[in-house]
């Protein structure tokens, strides 16, 4: 068991693991991120951390709960969490923890609803209770068109209310850290910070947006390959024709501008980040805090013609995930696959509350414990219930990724060998065995058509609560969940 010690978690949004300055050997090409990448040197990386679900109320419920999203039933962006499932926030309060949240939550957010923290400081919920009913719509025909449209004309320099959100959230945090985090507490605390860059809109401030504006930038993988190679499997169109992005983009002007949009967010997240650690130093806490740094899903950005997320391949379902701090390795990099459950039982354990890990039966296994371990063959498990006809369900081995789709064909990756996910072996005979061993290892922890049906029904019944499917379909595709109004 760890040392009890504070905890700052520090969550993006739609964070590519990929667009990070330590990715990798050399790091990425051109992103900037000089406080995570200094975090990173510091303490621990995950070099295959996974989104419990690659989109944001599914992620952020299950992130919360501990349990996998067939667990915690918040199945899409209209089915969040309710505060009813015992949460760590829940568990730590009861053990007489400080425990506060600063920025996004994407949870139901109903007056009367307690979802266990000691305060939340300027929650960011589904929109007006209910989020995007729209999402409850399966039909990859109901083409997002307008949100679509959204994304490109939006990309460029300027400050948007996310942005400016942001800048709230960090400046919130810098406070309680230098005011609430010195206070004298019974027990360690846990001050989670959730901001939303680099989330679109693609709007970045111009500080960050020049940066890359008329640099040579990486060509989104598949960008130009014919649709049949882009879009090589039917989930994956079904997901392109509904998203509607690709078609938007007229020129390589176009191409550039969101790009530098993307990149220039990760900058001024990572800005945000500095600062909120410059904070904790100053307040002089750096020596009895860790600090967590993720995000609760990855983006496409431009891989496959594809933007958003909602897709199992690296850029979507992965996400970053750093610890740093007392007894944690310094400038490591764990290759074990973790998600953001292994986060919540983290957090418990980080804090002293180790006990609660076995008492509210989470599934996740401490990342302290896996940092001093040597690698281990553990399955991350990841799924996806909205955006698409069917459900479908990724198993991420240290080797190997497999993809379980319902009505459609499988995906197996041989990361090591493929590490772009070009090549699908799925169809090859000689992985017969492996494809059969990986569904097997699924199967194991869950029936993937069972689940399915569930999520359906839940969806089903939720159509019929906001006025049946005529009525939900009527309304205007949601671009993106707008932040709470400064007070």
């Amino acid at each position: 068991m760890a040392s009890a010690k504070n905890l700052l978690v520090i969550m993006s949004d739609e964070h590519n693991p990929k667009c990070v300055g330590h990715a990798g050997h050399a790091g990425h090409p051109v992103a900037r991120s000089p406080h995570l990448d200094a975090l990173a040197a510091r303490g621990t990386r995950f070099t295959a951390a996974y989104t419990p679900s690659p989109i944001c109320v599914p992620a952020r419920g299950a992130f919360a709960t501990g349990q996998p999203v067939h667990v915690s039933k918040c199945w899409d962006n209209a089915i969040a969490y309710d505060g009813s499932m015992m949460s760590w926030h829940h568990a730590l309060r009861d053990r007489g923890h400080h425990v506060a949240s600063i920025g996004k939550l994407h949870f139901q957010g109903h007056a009367g609803q307690d979802y266990g923290f000691s305060e939340m400081i300027m929650p960011m919920q589904i929109t007006n209770g209910t989020g995007d009913v729209t999402l409850l719509i399966r039909d990859p025909d109901d083409v997002r068109e307008q949100a679509a449209k959204k994304l490109l004309a939006q990309a460029g320099p300027g400050e948007s209310d996310y942005t400016l959100y942001d800048r709230r959230v960090a400046a919130a945090a810098q406070v309680w850290l230098r005011e609430s985090g010195t206070r004298q507490h019974d027990k360690p605390w846990v001050l989670f910070v959730s901001m939303v860059a680099p989330h679109f809109p693609l709007t970045a401030p111009p500080e960050h947006y020049y940066q890359f504006a008329g640099a040579e930038l990486p060509r989104p993988k598949l960008w130009d390959a014919p649709a049949g190679e882009r879009l090589s499997h039917l989930a994956i169109r079904n997901y392109a024709r509904r998203s509607d992005h690709y078609r938007h983009f007229k020129s390589e002007a176009d191409l550039q501008r969101a790009l530098a949009g993307y990149y220039g967010l990760v900058s001024f997240m990572d800005e945000n980040v500095g600062k909120i650690l410059k904070a904790l130093g100053e307040a002089g806490l750096s020596e009895d805090t860790r600090v967590v740094y993720t995000s609760d899903h990855g983006d496409n950005l431009g891989t496959r013609g594809l933007w958003g997320k909602c897709t199992m391949y690296e850029e979507s379902a992965g996400i970053p995930m750093i610890i740093s701090g007392p007894d944690v390795p310094g400038g490591a990099a764990c290759p074990t696959p973790v998600t953001l459950l292994d986060l919540s039982a983290t957090i418990l354990d980080a804090v002293g509350a180790g006990d609660a890990i076995a008492e509210l039966g989470l599934p996740g296994t401490s990342l302290l414990q896996l940092a001093k371990a040597p690698p281990e063959d553990r399955a991350a498990l990841s799924q996806l219930h909205t955006n698409t006809p069917d459900g479908f369900y990724m198993l991420r081995t240290l080797r190997h990724k497999y993809v379980h789709y319902v009505n459609a064909p499988p995906q197996l990756f041989d990361l090591e060998a493929d590490p772009e996910e070009l090549h699908d072996l799925a169809g090859d005979p000689a992985h017969a065995s492996l494809l059969e061993r990986m569904e097997a290892r699924l199967r194991a922890m869950l029936d993937p058509e069972a689940v399915d049906a569930e999520a359906k029904a839940a969806q089903a019944l939720m159509m019929e609560r906001h006025g049946g499917e005529a009525a939900i379909r009527a309304k205007e595709r949601m671009a993106y969940t707008p932040p709470p109004v400064a007070a």
